[in-house]
């Protein structure tokens, strides 16, 4: 197969979930060898579908999919899927590798794993790499995002398709991420929010509409494409401005001849036509991803005094064993007291330990931290572990409501993050990442919690909605703990103090 050749093409393809849920709309486009394309679109516009389409997990309810003989593709998932992260790290690739090779026996199969722990910087240490027993879930979320591009990569694959893979990586990651992606030499699709990081290897865009559900194919690198699609709703917003000025005017026209009478009403006529025409001449200009309204998190009434008090954490020792599971926790004392109105920046590299720290704060369960009595816990997970995916996202947001539910008041809320009439009745594990993480946001804010601890809260939601968020924690004046990779949306939030775990 030549470098260049096209390998991928949709061809007329529809989709939908279902007969209320249409996705895609007679979509064409094409993806040639050797190039790394970005996926934009709202977040439950349906880029995650388009990936599930072309591994064929879905079918096209109506046109084609072409893909080259022969052609090898593998998926790196937004998350580990629940039923994966209790397999030992030897398990969990073999899986992958017997789904790529077609058969029920791999061999040589931990050279390969320590091969690609090391492309994806999950690297030896005096010669030892993550231990092949060591169980998934012990990793940490930056760790797990980490493993999860080395299940693509042991399938040795044409094509990879990469779904949000930032997520929960620090700088250092990231980093890595990007130089691996500006050296990679074959065909990768990737689904992201981080514009440098997209602009760093990008050769173009394929741009899925979530009002028109079709795609617009854009050549150039990232921010060259973001100008091509400003300059071109510019241009038919002016196109369709000159239009319908053209259009009244021949009204107006058409109005004064009718009244003359006699022939000049056949002329009236034909400019009447003409100014329909013209109407219907006007393009559909391409409509901006809808961004959420700015917010609230209203804190529990009545706060006083202390809310948090932490004097010790336990980090993990940086040691010659990667298997932080069973090697060394360190324990450290702190001085940190948190009143209402104060925010804490939890820092420090993936896996040292940061989210075990909130889940132990927010379970109660750690020694080293005390919360006040009767303190509501605002908990947003970087799993979404705290939802339950079982539940319809109105019974969802009823459950955490405090005091009696406002039908009208909760449905608004619901509605300025874009949870419509046509989603709120559905289960949360139908809903995209995204749409998880603006259910989980709206649960805070009916919640009105007195201590709010967020977990990467950036992951998987869409760019256009993250300085609103930033605002909204910003102002919020309850007791915050924050922990984010990301720093020009932690450089929006007012930050009172920092406890870095690394220092």
């Amino acid at each position: 197969m030549s470098q260049g050749e096209s390998i991928i093409r949709f061809d007329k393809v529809s989709f939908e979930y279902g007969h209320n849920k249409p996705i895609l709309d007679e979509v064409s486009f094409s993806v040639r060898r050797g190039m790394k394309i970005t996926i934009m679109g709202q977040n439950g516009a349906g880029k995650s579908t388009i990936f599930q389409l072309i591994i064929q997990t879905l079918k096209p309810g109506a046109g084609a999919i072409h893909l080259a003989p022969g052609l090898k593709i593998a998926i790196s998932k937004q998350v580990i899927p629940r039923d994966e992260l209790d397999l030992t790290i030897r398990d969990f690739f073999v899986s992958y590798a017997k789904a790529s090779e077609g058969h029920s026996k791999v061999y040589d199969i931990d050279p390969k794993i320590d091969s690609v722990l090391e492309v994806v910087n999950l690297p030896a240490q005096a010669g030892l790499h993550a231990p092949h027993e060591r169980i998934i879930r012990s990793f940490s979320g930056g760790q797990q995002a980490r493993l999860l591009l080395a299940s693509a990569l042991i399938q040795d694959a044409d094509v990879l398709l990469l779904d949000e893979p930032t997520n929960n990586l620090d700088k250092e990651g990231i980093s890595h991420l990007r130089k691996f992606l500006i050296e990679y030499n074959k065909t990768c699709i990737v689904i992201s929010h981080d514009a440098e990081f997209l602009n760093s290897f990008t050769h173009g865009v394929l741009y899925l509409d979530l009002h028109t559900r079709k795609i617009e194919q854009y050549q150039g690198n990232y921010f060259n494409v973001i100008k091509q699609i400003a300059a071109r709703i510019e241009k038919e917003n002016s196109m369709n401005a000159r239009l319908a000025k053209e259009a009244i005017e021949k009204k107006e026209k058409a109005n004064f001849f009718a009244m003359k009478g006699g022939r000049l009403r056949l002329l009236a006529k034909r400019m009447r036509e003409d100014a329909e025409e013209m109407e219907e001449s006007q393009v559909d200009v391409r409509k901006e991803d809808k961004t959420i309204r700015k917010f609230t998190i209203p804190a529990q009434e009545g706060l006083i005094g202390e809310i948090l008090n932490i004097s010790s954490v336990a980090v993990v020792k940086k040691g010659k064993s990667f298997d932080s599971a069973q090697g060394k926790l360190i324990k450290r004392k702190v001085e940190i007291s948190l009143n209402k109105n104060r925010h804490l920046l939890l820092s420090g590299p993936n896996g040292i330990g940061k989210s075990t720290l909130l889940e132990a704060i927010a379970s109660g369960s750690v020694k080293g931290a005390k919360i006040a009595d009767s303190v509501r816990i605002g908990y947003y997970r970087q799993d979404f572990s705290t939802l339950n995916f079982e539940d319809t996202v109105y019974n969802s947001l009823v459950s955490v409501t405090v005091g009696e539910v406002d039908e009208q008041n909760l449905r608004s809320i619901a509605a300025g993050f874009l949870i419509t009439s046509d989603i709120i009745n559905s289960k949360i594990g139908s809903l995209s990442e995204g749409q998880k993480g603006l259910v989980a946001f709206a649960r805070l804010v009916l919640q009105r919690p007195g201590l709010l601890i967020l977990d990467e809260p950036t992951n998987h939601i869409n760019f256009r909605h993250l300085p609103i968020i930033a605002s909204a924690l910003d102002s919020y004046q309850g007791a915050m703990i924050l922990v984010s990779h990301v720093p020009e949306f932690v450089s929006q939030i007012r930050i009172d103090e920092t406890l870095d775990l690394d220092a």
